[in-house]
């Protein structure tokens, strides 16, 4: 890159002078650094290595790219610097980019003054109206948002943003020097993001209102505006017009204006950039009419609506509950799609394939995540009688599958998301596993949809004892796809059996570990197909009596019966574990069972209106989902509850924390259930179920070891016996409201906006760069921060510790082991924890978790032990493998319009599996892979390191289920 590309874009020196933007002083100063942090220049050598060269040329398109994203026409001079900083540590080059800190310290120090800026600064309107900036105006406001928070001083602040202004700048452009002034002492000051936070909801503010609010006015403008903005979203068709028939001055009082103090930055920018309702570019919705006009398009069929809707309001408001993205997106709208996800199972003939593929593109029109079940298609080379030919097998129809996803978008918010699952016996199982590799014929590659290996557990014996394992056409074997457990078994010998004897021809015998290696190299080399066990989600299924579960859904969380009449669906939200603490006797930490109940109950009835209201494209979804109602409870802040209770995820504590909170989560939300069906009647299809013949879900882990023969390795212990004993009473006199209760979802976007970490996954690092469209900024754990304070451990030498060690505490001696324990991050927990967590929670669920493995120095052999234990310990899905690259990763970021985007082609920014510098908004991390060997499971990785496109990264495939 070089000046033309940059051409008219100019530079904000420190003393407000404006000059143009040349590429050359920053090469001479890069030049310069590199020198020093050598030693070059001491030894009085100035020669630069090509690596160095190298490094430069980067770094300086770092810039101009950051330099081309922005709309204004001026860039300040610190900014640049800031861009140059992190890009330095993003490439790991930790000699360069402390040498350019120290610099820059320096010459910090040598320019410091008592004075803000002397020069008066003028603004521009809209018009071109020139008048005086009011310094005092912001230093007031800085001040008033910072009331109780530790941030430095309004001068200080003020001073920053100064810095970046211009005479003759547009107003508008002071508001965004005066967020990024903050932003940028989030670094030593992790508050800054709450103060960040109500810089951006003041802008919202002007925004919605067409002019500045004085911080004291914002309540009266949240109650008094409120049915203004309830008649200006039914007139441009955004909103129901049932939405106005609510008593809104009613509701309008109810609204808590103070509990926008609870986001933090990135929350709300997630929350206006994607989920506020908009005219024109132009938003016309507050934070707090958000949640209330989700809460009122959810208490739409309730009696007493108003009631209801602040009842639901509070949870959301409070953050203690957060429904999915696309309740949040078209809760009150005039075509509500509030569920999450869809599973569906394509028949085996040309009609049944492409009706399957229409809904699809249907279901993904309205933002629905997809699942769907391939094994029913004929093998490649299986006889076709219509036409006296052969079978091109299953992926000539998934790579339309993967087509369809990327040219119907999801309510043209993101892009489509689709996951095809496959069981292991089918003839076209290899190639299945190829699908997502970057070598081989294109045309027999998928690279934008997700897949994902539906194993039955005799496979897994076959790998455990070293046997073999036969792969037929399921045209041969129709029945396999309906059985499972004993029966399974039973069939699977008789027809290994008549393929011994040649009489079903098409058939493929191979060692059962040959397999496993194969699918665990795929897995490793490209982040598919998943691990996913077709046994424990039938065994286990309260459902078992009225079908078979095929699938899971795009995210893995979602068991439920699929068929040629019914498209499964579920309806998603996530309990807020952090919120559900309080100071026990002891003065430690607990889980607040009381708050907990009350909040459980709030969200299953949430949950279970979105059946009714709820927009359905395809009428087999809508049948299947009032005959059954099943709804996915999940949590979200897991790791940060134990960072916060004293507990590391590697440790029997956390283990059994996993176990009684889920217990009591499960208890709640069954209760909540059961409570409803006495309420509103149970649901059709409930007589038969295990929930009718007393089988109680910690119950049905019986039924799994009685079918597999072996026990799953742990003793399930029961705290609430005489709670559950009750509450069986209650079921069998009442039944219960929904099929299925539980499930836990990703939840990347949803954990943003209240600001807590993801679901169940451990924190991928305690500081970490975020990137959205305002720019980059660090982003810390919440309560680590605040524990190196306690501990007299918070200084610059410490932030400047954790960037070099990208985000963990493993190797900063001074602090305590134990504090190193608690606050240990994703790839420093050895993965074997993360299952044994998992499969306490699974005790108590009836439905599954999206589990995302994380592994650092991966071999086959490790995963191999991994996904073994994870299966006898009785898990029903895993999601994404998370591995570290065994050499250098380089440190970079992904774009911003890459977010939940599915790609169309070409190399993608690899992004770093090392912390800080490498965490894009509302998503974690995609990494690179090297594969394992395909010959020996306990070899080293070997081979070369690939790439993943950004849709390979979980978070940031579908916003579904989040």
């Amino acid at each position: 890159m070089n000046n033309d590309l940059i051409s008219g874009k100019n530079v904000i020196k420190r003393t407000g002078e404006v000059v143009p933007f040349d590429v050359n002083r920053i090469r001479i100063a890069l030049v310069k650094n590199s020198l020093d942090a050598r030693g070059l220049k001491a030894a009085g050598k100035a020669e630069l290595s090509q690596r160095d060269r190298e490094i430069i040329d980067a770094v300086i398109d770092d810039v101009l790219r950051k330099a081309m994203r922005t709309d204004a026409t001026a860039l300040h001079i610190e900014d640049i610097q800031d861009t140059i900083e992190l890009s330095l540590m993003r490439r790991g080059e930790r000699e360069l980019s402390r040498s350019y800190v120290m610099y820059r310290e320096a010459r910090a120090s040598e320019r410091k003054s008592p004075d803000v800026v002397s020069q008066v600064i003028h603004v521009t309107d809209g018009d071109g109206n020139r008048t005086p900036l009011d310094t005092d105006s912001l230093r007031n406001e800085i001040a008033h948002h910072s009331k109780g928070l530790d941030v430095p001083y309004a001068d200080a602040i003020l001073e920053g943003a100064l810095k970046q202004c211009f005479d003759g700048m547009p107003a508008e452009n002071v508001r965004k020097a005066l967020l990024l002034s903050v932003r940028e002492k989030m670094e030593m000051f992790p508050e800054a993001s709450k103060l960040a936070a109500a810089l951006k909801i003041a802008d919202l503010f002007t925004e919605v209102t067409g002019a500045p609010v004085h911080p004291s006015d914002t309540a009266q403008v949240y109650v008094d505006g409120f049915a203004g903005y309830i008649k200006r979203g039914v007139q441009h068709e955004l909103l129901d017009d049932k939405l106005a028939s609510f008593d809104l001055q009613r509701l309008a009082a109810a609204l808590r204006p103070e509990r926008d103090a609870r986001f933090a930055f990135l929350g709300i920018d997630t929350l206006a950039d994607r989920y506020l309702l908009h005219v024109e570019g132009k938003r016309i919705e507050l934070p707090q009419w958000m949640y209330m006009r989700v809460a009122m398009g959810v208490s739409l069929n309730e009696i007493d609506r108003e009631a209801r809707a602040i009842e639901f309001y509070d949870v959301l408001s409070n953050n203690d509950f957060m429904s999915s993205t696309p309740t949040l997106f078209n809760s009150g709208s005039r075509r509500s799609q509030l569920s999450s996800c869809y599973l569906s199972t394509v028949p085996d003939d040309l009609d049944g394939i492409y009706e399957s593929l229409k809904e699809n593109a249907l279901l993904s029109k309205f933002a629905g995540g997809l699942g769907n079940d391939w094994t029913r298609v004929r093998a490649l080379g299986s006889h076709i009688k219509g036409t006296n030919g052969k079978s091109q097998g299953i992926v000539p129809f998934l790579k339309v599958v993967n087509d369809t996803a990327v040219a119907v978008n999801q309510g043209g918010k993101r892009k489509g998301a689709v996951c095809g699952y496959l069981e292991t016996w089918h003839l076209d199982i290899e190639e299945f596993l190829e699908l997502r590799k970057n070598t081989g014929d294109d045309r027999r590659r998928t690279h934008d949809m997700n897949t994902s290996n539906w194993i039955p557990d005799l496979f897994m014996k076959r790998v455990h004892d070293g046997g073999n394992w036969t792969l037929f056409s399921p045209s041969d074997v129709p029945d396999l796809h309906e059985l499972y457990g004993k029966a399974f078994e039973a069939k699977y010998l008789q027809y290994e059996a008549a393929a011994a004897r040649k009489d079903i021809k098409l058939s493929k015998t191979l060692p059962a570990v040959d397999l496993w290696r194969k699918m665990l190299g795929m897995l490793f080399e490209t982040g598919h197909p998943w691990i996913t066990f077709k046994d424990p989600c039938n065994v286990r299924s309260p459902q078992q009596h009225v079908g078979v579960v095929h699938s899971t859904n795009l995210c893995t969380e979602i068991t439920l019966n699929t068929s040629d009449d019914e498209i499964a669906v579920c309806n998603l939200g996530s309990v807020n574990l952090v919120a559900h603490l309080k100071a026990g006797a002891d003065g430690k930490l607990e889980i607040d069972r009381e708050k907990l109940g009350r909040t459980v109950k709030v969200a299953m009835r949430m949950l279970d209106n979105v059946i009714d209201i709820n927009y359905y494209s395809v009428a087999k979804a809508r049948n299947s989902n009032l005959k059954h109602r099943p709804v996915g409870l999940g949590i979200m802040g897991f790791h940060e509850t134990l960072q916060a209770m004293g507990i590391a995820y590697a440790s029997e504590a956390a283990v059994d924390f996993s176990d009684v909170s889920m217990e009591y989560i499960a208890y709640y939300a069954y209760k909540a259930s059961c409570d409803l069906a006495k309420e509103r009647g149970r649901y059709q299809s409930y007589r038969g179920s295990l929930w009718d013949r007393g089988i109680l879900p910690h119950e049905s882990v019986r039924l799994l070891e009685e079918s597999r023969g072996v026990p799953v390795g742990f003793e399930i212990n029961v705290r609430l016996k005489e709670e559950w004993a009750a509450l069986k009473a209650d079921i069998a006199q009442y039944g219960m409201r929904n099929s299925n209760c539980l499930a836990i979802a990703p939840t990347a976007t949803i954990s943003n906006i209240v600001g807590v970490s993801q679901a169940i996954d451990p924190t991928f690092a305690n500081l970490a760069v975020k990137s959205n469209l305002g720019g980059e900024f660090l982003q810390w754990s919440a309560s680590l921060p605040r524990e190196l304070k306690r501990l007299g451990l918070w200084d610059e030498a410490m932030v400047m510790d954790l960037k070099y060690f990208d985000g963990s505490l493993a190797k900063i001696e001074r602090v305590p082991a134990k504090l190193r324990e608690i606050y240990a991050t994703a790839f420093e927990i050895d993965p074997k924890w993360l299952v044994e967590c998992a499969a306490r929670r699974q005790v108590w669920i009836d439905q599954a978790q999206s589990l995302n493995i994380y592994v650092a120095n991966a071999s086959g052999k490790k995963l191999d032990e991994v996904y073994k234990l994870a299966w006898e310990r009785g898990l029903k899905t895993t999601y994404y493998l998370r591995t570290m690259a065994a050499t250098h990763v380089e440190k970079s970021t992904v774009a911003r319009g890459t977010l939940n985007a599915v790609p169309t082609g070409g190399e993608a920014p690899v992004r770093s599996a090392q912390g800080v510098g490498v965490e894009n908004e509302g998503a974690a991390v995609v990494e690179r892979y090297s594969q394992p060997s395909a010959v020996e499971v306990e070899e080293e990785p070997a081979g070369p390191v690939c790439m993943l496109r950004p849709g390979d990264d979980g978070w940031s495939e579908c916003e579904a289920c989040q």
